[in-house]
């Protein structure tokens, strides 16, 4: 008992000690690039979720920092913000919470020197909740810093039962144009867009006009489409944006770049255009400074995620492609190896005065940065090579570029870049701005490895990669956590990680595996895994193991154990039933359990479909072939073999991994006699609320250091 009570203290002081570790969530320049505002999170334990704050620094004609704010500037309750063109104003949607379920929000317009505008958005009550998530949300200004264009909620109509006494129905005469509340539909079942976007079902664009205080519900947009991600026109006559197809389902949106899409351009007066091809998923429109408009796109099928092209669309109309999917590998223009654009999104401000795109994109086991002519397609790497990292662009004014640079050993700083010349770039160097947060001991001591892989087989993809973090020796042997990443079409890449960080103040040596079928490594091994899931995803496991075990001698191969969240879940809940004589502990989040089940309950039931190797569809007659091979993908099948203790962390929100899954496989692991825990979270399926990470990375470490007896 004494032993498990200093166990805990010791994972409960190295927790507290990271939480107070700041995290870049993002970085502005001002117009002449002589100021940066870095936007901060923090974890707030008292408070039981994150404070965002931003911090000020002047720069010099070198681009060195002269001045800093004196203390950070709390922005928890900012949603969203912008600043006007010529820096006139700022615009900000505040929220704030005026009791447990009573919530209001502000469009509020502020000069340098006073609050000049607020309005009560709730209270005004011409849409619903203003969008400011990463998928829908935005806020921009039109370039004569007149008018400003958001998403939010479609206003419904009102609704009453068929039956309900009340005073006698009068026409409004107040001109309001408002109708008699509905009949019998207030129970019409809507659709939603899933995980993290719960309560989100239509969007609506609205613009508002400053010099009149009025508001627009944009007109012109069919019926059936969902608009976002919405921006004004180079000369503000209409606005560009995204929309998404809501029949006949809507399939979960988030981390799914794969939904059928158009890029729109409506007029203020309501003339809808769609400027990109049918049978295509698209996302983050940018225009250049000469007015031509650049997006991300892929075919509207297959993977959740996979490579995309870089297109864009000239004034007469024609739509070109910039970078093209990548099956395997390109070369850089100095020779490096490129594997195609992966990120979610383009930087909001992704271009240099003379035209060239910046972007960032993962690539193998870092996010790189790069520049890009537009003309010639040339591509050259400007990462932070001046150690090993990942580098995230976060804006870019005339020939300056803002990045946060981490690594699973250093948590994220702010870095600053002057651009070179056309065909120079591969000289781009990179200083630091910040200096946030200290890096613990058991850290600053540690070492990361990036592995190369391969199979010895006849399969068309056989090579992947892995990341090794290690604690010093100290000539002691080491328990090792296999760790696959969720997805599966996503990767681990070498940035700082809270859950990574822990670990390695615990005394573990951890393995971030890119199985095949994860994004940075070419389309061909994003393709790869579909049909072969939970198969080839578990080979490349237990060869990332075998390969650390034979080069790590500091390893204790009796000590070696497995953790992962949603494939990641999946992963390692195939791999404690396949291999149950290698991996000695299991900590799995919101793990897929099996995918015939599923398939019925999930936000992305396209996913069981396509990872089992099916076209997805819902016409016609259930297929049993199907449904017996989702069955037999799953580790379900393998649940009787298991002997590792198993803990299972649970969302009771989780939209696409229902927590069914794991309770079905706990049942059947109790069942056979192996100590099973369940942990039960008021959560979605990332878990990342700030109580429900503080108890499953707590007590996920504790499973492991309590059952290897450490």
């Amino acid at each position: 008992m004494l032993k498990m009570t200093s166990q805990l203290d010791n994972i409960i002081s190295a927790y507290k000690t990271l939480t107070k570790i700041p995290s870049v969530a993002g970085g502005k320049l001002n117009n002449a690039a002589t100021r940066i505002t870095a936007k901060w999170s923090v974890r707030n334990l008292d408070k039981g979720k994150n404070t965002a704050y931003t911090t000020s620094y002047s720069l010099d004609g070198d681009l060195n920092v002269i001045a800093q704010s004196d203390f950070g500037v709390d922005v928890s309750n900012e949603k969203l913000s912008a600043v006007s063109p010529r820096e006139t104003f700022k615009a900000l949607i505040r929220e704030e919470n005026n009791g447990k379920d009573s919530k209001k929000q502000y469009l509020e317009l502020w000069t340098k020197s006073s609050l000049a505008q607020s309005v009560d958005l709730t209270s005004l009550d011409i849409h619903g909740d203003v969008y400011s998530d990463s998928e829908f949300g935005s806020l921009d200004w039109s370039p004569d810093e007149t008018s400003l264009v958001y998403v939010a909620e479609k206003k419904l109509p009102k609704f009453e039962p068929y039956i309900k006494r009340k005073a006698e129905d009068k026409p409004k005469l107040d001109g309001s144009g408002e109708t008699a509340p509905k009949k019998g539909e207030e129970h019409i079942y809507r659709q939603d867009w899933g995980e993290q976007l719960v309560g989100k079902h239509l969007s609506v664009v609205v613009v508002f006009q400053l010099a009149s205080e009025t508001f627009t519900i944009l007109s012109g947009i069919p019926d059936g489409m969902c608009p976002g991600q919405v921006r004004f026109s180079p000369d503000g006559s209409s606005i560009v944006g995204v929309v998404w197809k809501t029949e006949p389902r809507r399939l979960g949106l988030i981390f799914c770049t794969n939904r059928p899409s158009y890029i729109f351009e409506c007029t203020l007066d309501g003339t809808f255009k769609k400027l990109s091809g049918e049978g295509l998923a698209v996302r983050s429109p940018r225009f250049s400074p000469n007015g031509e408009l650049v997006w991300l796109q892929r075919k509207a099928d297959g993977p959740h995620h996979a490579c995309h092209q870089i297109v864009r669309r000239n004034k007469d109309g024609e739509v070109t492609t910039v970078i093209d999917i990548v099956d395997t590998e390109v070369k850089t223009a100095t020779g490096q190896s490129f594997h195609g654009v992966y990120c979610q999104a383009l930087p909001a401000r992704c271009f240099a005065a003379d035209g060239r795109l910046v972007l960032s994109t993962p690539q193998k086991n870092e996010v790189r940065s790069y520049v890009v002519d537009m003309d010639s397609g040339k591509i050259w790497d400007i990462s932070n090579k001046s150690w090993p990292c990942s580098t995230s662009v976060l804006d870019v004014r005339g020939d300056v570029i803002l990045a946060t640079c981490s690594s699973l050993i250093a948590p994220g700083q702010v870095y600053i870049a002057r651009l070179p010349a056309a065909d120079s770039e591969a000289g781009t160097k990179w200083s630091r701005v910040t200096f946030n947060g200290a890096v613990p001991g058991a850290l600053y001591s540690a070492t990361v490895l990036y592995l190369d892989l391969k199979h010895d087989s006849e399969d068309a993809v056989k090579s992947f990669t892995a990341l090794y973090l290690s604690p010093e020796t100290e000539e002691r042997k080491l328990p090792l956590i296999v760790w696959p990443h969720g997805g599966p079409h996503s990767n681990f890449v070498n940035s700082f990680s809270i859950e990574a960080a822990l670990f390695t103040m615990m005394g573990f040596a951890s393995l971030q595996v890119n199985y095949r079928g994860s994004t940075g490594a070419g389309q061909d091994s994003v393709q790869f895994l579909l049909k072969r899931v939970g198969d080839a995803d578990v080979k490349d496991c237990k060869l990332a193991t075998d390969y650390a075990l034979k080069t790590f001698t500091s390893i204790d191969p009796a000590k070696v154990c497995l953790t992962g969240g949603s494939h990641g879940g999946f992963l390692v809940t195939h791999l404690s039933g396949q291999y149950p004589d290698v991996y000695a502990a299991v900590v799995s989040r919101n793990p897929v359990t099996d995918v015939a089940s599923m398939f019925n309950s999930t936000d992305i039931a396209d996913w069981c479909a396509v990872e089992a190797g099916f076209d997805f569809t819902e016409k016609g007659p259930v297929s049993e072939e199907q449904l017996l091979a989702m069955r037999r993908c799953s580790p379900i099948a393998h649940v009787h073999k298991v002997k590792a203790p198993t803990a299972l962390m649970l969302g009771s929100g989780d939209k696409r991994v229902p927590h069914f899954q794991g309770l079905e496989y706990a049942r059947r692991l109790k069942a056979n006699g192996v100590p099973t825990r369940i942990y039960m979270y008021d959560d979605n399926h990332s878990l990342s609320s700030p109580a429900a990470e503080m108890d499953n990375l707590i007590n996920g470490t504790h499973w492991f250091m309590h059952h290897l007896d450490l």
